[in-house]
């Protein structure tokens, strides 16, 4: 039964999350936003909520025994999976279309734009894992990292809304509520109402955070029934059901030979998971977001994610370019950990 409302709540959240990330793109165009905007910040914010609306729920909102581990396993299960499965996912999608593609396997990003996301993630999240080596009291000092990774986020954000607005409505696709304002649809099939807009992503909103709500309740059964670590098993589940779907997104945009919406996609959420969602697990579930032995592998996650993200943006800022074939490390790395969690499962690790 747990198992049946799982499947379900993740249909239902990924049902949120289509609507969202439309309505979020058309919102970006109707205010006349940047690709760089639209691509890091909203398509980012709109593919991520789902990963953060869960935390958010089990952390604040449910009341089960281990909440909380399951909060903070969503949390680092969203870096880890974007810096690897999903590079992996976007790298596989260049080199198959690379023979339809003038520059081949070669990625035509803005290789600034991919290392200035790059580099407010590696300093978001290594400020937001070293808070988890800090000691529960006092508390204050949670505090104080939280106040600087919004402030880290805040202005990653601004530099992305100064860039020059050059997004075309069509490169959106339509609204899916548009035809329910039947009269405005009939003068201008093309451009939806903002009105419109916002009612699709309230929509959304509700039925992720409806979703969500199924969501941690049936991983909290699971862990518990099968003894399986919550952290583990959200850190596992939560971003491939969620969020992994939606980054399907990039290889559309590869294929229409966007490869800076492409990557801007998971580079920006990867800046967004690693600010908005720790300072939730810092204010709130302190003790959970804390390194010790039983944490142990679900914070090593991180430590994939770092190495991921310098095997492959390291050589693709020394030679100011990026290749399909250099997101393929991230499925490997992605290999590595589940073989880890694996042997951590069967008792031949001892320690997670």
């Amino acid at each position: 039964m747990d198992i049946l409302i799982l499947v379900g709540a993740l249909v239902i959240i990924l049902l949120g999350a289509e609507l969202f990330t439309n309505g979020i793109e058309w919102f970006g165009r109707k205010l006349g936003l940047a690709e760089g905007a639209v691509g890091s910040v909203l398509a980012e914010v709109g593919t991520a909520l789902p990963e953060t609306l869960i935390p958010i729920i089990a952390i604040l909102f449910a009341t089960g025994e281990s909440s909380h581990a399951v909060g903070v396993g969503a949390i680092l299960g969203a870096p880890f999976m974007l810096a690897t499965l999903a590079m992996f996912v976007t790298g596989v999608a260049v080199l198959w279309s690379a023979r339809h593609r003038p520059t081949g396997d070669a990625m035509r990003v803005d290789t600034k734009v991919l290392a200035h996301d790059m580099r407010y993630f590696a300093i978001a999240y290594a400020i937001a894992i070293g808070a988890a080596f800090l000691p529960l009291e006092p508390v204050w000092l949670k505090w104080i990292v939280a106040v600087g990774l919004i402030g880290i986020y805040a202005w990653y954000v601004k530099g992305h809304f100064e860039a020059d607005p050059d997004v075309d409505a069509s490169d959106l696709a339509p609204l899916r509520f548009h035809r329910i304002d039947s009269r405005a649809h009939r003068d201008d099939p093309a451009v939806p109402r903002l009105r419109v807009v916002n009612l699709q992503v309230l929509a959304a909103i509700t039925l992720i955070i409806i979703g969500a709500v199924f969501f941690v309740d049936a991983v909290s059964h699971l862990a518990s029934t099968f003894g399986v670590d919550p952290a583990l098993l959200a850190l596992v589940i939560a971003p491939i059901a969620t969020e992994l779907p939606e980054k399907f997104n990039s290889i559309i945009w590869v294929r229409q030979g966007k490869d800076t919406l492409a990557m801007g996609n998971i580079t920006g959420a990867m800046v967004f998971q690693s600010a908005i969602p720790t300072v939730v697990a810092l204010l709130f579930a302190g003790e959970a977001w804390h390194v010790s032995e039983d944490s142990m592998i679900a914070f090593l996650s991180a430590a994939i994610a770092f190495l991921a993200v310098a095997a492959i943006f390291g050589p693709m800022w020394r030679r100011a370019r990026l290749d399909g074939r250099s997101l393929l490390v991230g499925g490997l790395l992605y290999l590595i950990y589940l073989g880890i969690v694996g042997l951590s499962l069967a008792g031949v690790l001892p320690f997670g």
